[in-house]
């Protein structure tokens, strides 16, 4: 099935072998010491992520739960009347669904699942770029969707991608994509990154926002155990990228509009002080320097008590 797909989610293998996702989680990572697949949360996809690009349907039963607290928080860094830009993906997607609430904006985008969610927001005006239709993800690609974003300015970029890393930023797979992707970055005066946590660490082909440009990361927590996750984020954090983190699991979700906490770094990129998101409550937790699993531990619990 990952062969297949490019991906697969461990519901959908519970469903078709009749088991539990006890079980299937258990075969999945025995499979992965094997070399013949990578676990994501949620699922499994083939290995050696550079090349290979999974499809909308594959992409949308990925990290759900934590793509929908994105898009709650992300909403929050959006002002009435604003013009923005938005690129294609599932977790933009879930963000412009709760952009179909905000009046008086303004949304350019290359994305048809984008543009979807909000054909029927009446105070929200929708500008698509020309191009050719990328059916894996429904976006606008191409030297069309390029030219339609020159002489474009708005005031925020909000983007996604298939991996992040401090050392070369936000990259995708694809190059088509990664190149309107520079386009839509060239049109904004900031750039919000939207990314769950499965994604940071990992590298793919080419890069689309090089780390110095991007001005907010919005990602959930990543758990206990993933250090690679956690690490990454200290890294960027140390780069002057302002982290927004989000609640991943149903427990620990984020109120509408009220972001649960923003953590404001140095850096050329810091927010005005008139922008949207500024005057969010601040903690320093993660300008603390690397530590290890049991003081990264102690800093998840101290954020959560906060």
């Amino acid at each position: 099935m990952v062969r297949a797909n490019g991906a697969v989610s461990l519901r959908e293998l519970a469903r078709v072998v009749q088991t539990s996702e006890v079980t299937v989680r258990r075969d999945v990572r025995a499979l992965e010491a094997e070399g013949l697949l990578d676990r994501r949360h949620g699922g499994a996809v083939l290995p050696g992520g550079f090349t290979r690009e999974s499809g909308f349907p594959q992409k949308s039963h990925l990290a759900t739960a934590e793509k929908t607290a994105i898009a709650d928080l992300a909403a929050n860094f959006v002002e009435e009347g604003e013009a923005i830009v938005v690129g294609a993906g599932t977790t933009t997607q879930e963000l412009a669904r709760r952009l179909a609430r905000v009046p008086g904006l303004t949304v350019v985008t290359n994305s048809l699942l984008v543009a979807q969610a909000l054909a029927h927001a009446n105070r929200v005006e929708v500008v698509m770029t020309g191009g050719t239709l990328r059916g894996s993800n429904y976006a606008l690609v191409g030297s069309g969707a390029e030219q339609s974003l020159q002489g474009l300015r708005v005031s925020r970029a909000f983007l996604s991608g298939s991996g992040l890393t401090a050392e070369r930023g936000l990259s995708t797979s694809n190059m088509l994509s990664a190149s309107v992707d520079r386009a839509l970055v060239q049109a904004a005066a900031e750039v919000v990154v939207l990314a769950d946590h499965t994604k940071l660490g990992s590298d793919t082909m080419f890069q689309t926002v090089p780390t110095d440009v991007i001005t907010r990361l919005v990602t959930d927590e990543p758990p206990a155990h993933d250090d690679r996750a956690a690490t990454e984020l200290q890294a960027l954090a140390d780069q002057g990228v302002q982290i927004a983190v989000a609640g991943g699991s149903g427990s620990d979700s984020v109120p509408p509009r009220q972001p649960r906490r923003d953590v404001s770094l140095p850096g050329p990129r810091r927010v005005p002080a008139g922008s949207a998101g500024a005057g969010l409550r601040a903690t320093s937790v993660l300008s603390e320097p690397a530590a290890g699993a049991e003081q990264r531990a102690a800093r998840v619990a101290d954020m959560r008590r906060r």
